[in-house]
């Protein structure tokens, strides 16, 4: 089970200027809806702003996380 402040960190450890928004949509930990605003998704289209965020939480998307909602956008 991963915590809101553990996934946070997580995002802001790879995009540290990042406004970051994460909401746990069943209290288990494993089902997440986020949303991250950040300066590096400037002229990436969505699927690779998706990628990135995905290569930042790495395995825990594989392992610890079941279902992820995300929404990306450049600052």
């Amino acid at each position: 089970m991963i915590s809101k402040d553990q996934l946070v960190a997580k995002i802001l450890e790879n995009f540290p200027d990042a406004k970051v928004l994460a909401t746990d949509l069943t209290g288990g930990g494993d089902h997440w809806q986020l949303s991250v605003t950040a300066k590096e998704f400037e002229g990436l289209s969505m699927v690779q702003q998706h990628q990135l965020v995905y290569k930042a939480l790495g395995s825990w998307v594989r392992k610890e996380i079941h279902a992820l909602t995300l929404n990306t956008k450049a600052t």
